[in-house]
Order: C-alpha cells, then sequence, then structure tokens
C-alpha cells in the first residue's frame, strides 16, 4: 500500500508540473529568440500568436499579435499550434483525473477498483499528451535550426536570425514529464490491479458464507427449531 501512494503522488508531480509547462509554453511569446544579440539593441521572441521585442536598456516591451486565426499562416505555425492546444487539453484532463484516483482523496473511498481505473485512464491520457507536445515542439526546433543553418550555409544574411527560444524547451521539458508520469501510473500502477480485484473477490466469500449461516440457523426444519416450537405449543396448551 505504501509503494502505491508513493507513485500516486509522484505520477500526480509530475502530471501537474507538465501540464503547467505544456500550457504556459503554449501561450508564451518566447519559441524562436534571436540569435545575435551582441549585435542587437534590443531582444526580439516570436511565439505561438504574438511577436515581442524588448529594448536590452531600458526593458521596455513591446508586442505584436499576428493576424486572425482564419489569416493565412505558415503550416508549422498551425500545426505547432493545434499539437500543443490538443497536449494542453489532454494533461489537463488527466491530471484531473488523476486527482480523482488519488486514495486519500475522498471519491467513491469504497470502489478501489474503479479508483484504480481512474489512475490508468489518466496515465493514458499524459502518455496521449505527450505525443503531440513533443512533435510540436521537437519539430519547431528542427524546422528554426534548418532553417537558420540553411541561411548560413548559403552565405545569407537578412538581419535577424533566430534560434529557439525558453518556450519551446518549457514544452520539450513538459511533454517528456507526461510521459514520465503516463509510464508510472499505467505500468507500475497495473501490478496493484490484482491485489485490489484479490481483496474484491476474497470479501464477496465472506459475505456469502455469511448469508448461508443464516440461512441454515433459520431453517425450519432444523432440530433446534422443532424443539423450541414443540415447547411454545405445550405451553399453550396447559393455557
Amino acid at each position: 500500500a505504501g509503494m502505491k501512494f508513493f507513485l500516486q503522488y509522484v505520477g500526480c508531480i509530475f502530471a501537474f508540473f507538465s501540464a503547467g509547462f505544456l500550457i504556459i509554453s503554449t501561450w508564451t511569446d518566447c519559441w524562436m529568440v534571436n540569435a545575435d544579440d551582441s549585435l542587437e539593441v534590443s531582444t526580439k521572441c516570436r511565439g505561438l500568436w504574438w511577436e515581442c521585442v524588448t529594448n536590452v536598456f531600458d526593458g521596455i516591451q513591446t508586442c505584436d499579435e499576428y493576424d486572425s486565426i482564419y489569416a493565412e499562416h505558415s503550416v508549422k505555425l498551425v500545426l505547432t499550434r493545434a499539437m500543443m492546444i490538443t497536449a494542453d487539453i489532454l494533461s489537463g484532463f488527466g491530471f484531473l483525473f488523476l486527482v480523482l484516483g488519488l486514495d486519500c482523496v475522498k471519491f467513491l473511498p469504497d470502489e478501489p477498483l474503479i479508483k484504480l481505473r481512474i489512475c490508468l485512464a489518466s496515465g493514458v491520457m499524459l502518455l496521449l499528451a505527450g505525443l503531440p507536445g513533443i512533435t510540436g515542439s521537437v519539430w519547431y526546433a528542427v524546422d528554426v535550426y534548418v532553417e537558420r543553418s540553411s541561411l548560413l550555409f548559403h552565405n545569407v544574411f537578412l538581419g535577424i536570425q533566430y534560434k529557439f527560444g525558453w518556450s519551446c524547451w518549457l514544452g520539450m521539458a513538459g511533454s517528456f514529464g507526461c510521459f514520465l508520469s503516463g509510464s508510472l501510473l499505467t505500468c507500475c500502477m497495473y501490478l496493484f490491479r490484482e491485489t485490489s480485484s484479490g481483496r474484491f473477490h476474497s470479501a464477496y466469500p465472506s459475505r456469502k458464507g455469511y448469508s448461508s449461516a443464516t440461512t441454515v440457523v433459520t431453517n425450519p426444519h432444523f432440530p433446534s427449531s422443532q424443539t423450541a416450537t414443540s415447547k411454545m405449543y405445550a405451553v399453550d396448551t396447559r393455557v
């Protein structure tokens, strides 16, 4: 039981931080940052939704949102948005399901098998969340690196060259955390399934035996019950 609680709490901590990292990564503005900061007087960051410029001297930041979501965007931007939003939704629901499945939470306290299945379902959700998260963040990072390398290879200098920033790293970290917590909940928690089911089956025959014993005692054909009935009849006839 102690190992089961430990795995639940470790998985819950990883799921909480992983979901938070994915959500922060999706809605922050530093997926791409200019690589030539020594030559620039400002730091330029690009996110999935807007682009921000920060002056290195006074720290003033100005952000420009991209066009409408229905406008024409690059395939990299559109697919990364879709994959990260999917990862956010799955990881969020996975964390909520895991909270309900914890043994310390008073939700279905008399149904250990159902709570264990809830933990398994949350583990599957977290594993599914890690897949689009890691695909979107790694693909975005590789695309930025390939674009910059091709420009350097052809000696093309456009004034601003980008490298992937901390938002992209945060997306990778959140995705790996989802994989880790999902693996703990699906692989390790599955070992406790037989133990819980064994307790359930052992409790059921005891109830059945108790009811059968009651039936034997209350059977009208039992000799002791016949003796008690005959004594009562004899007393009534005397009166």
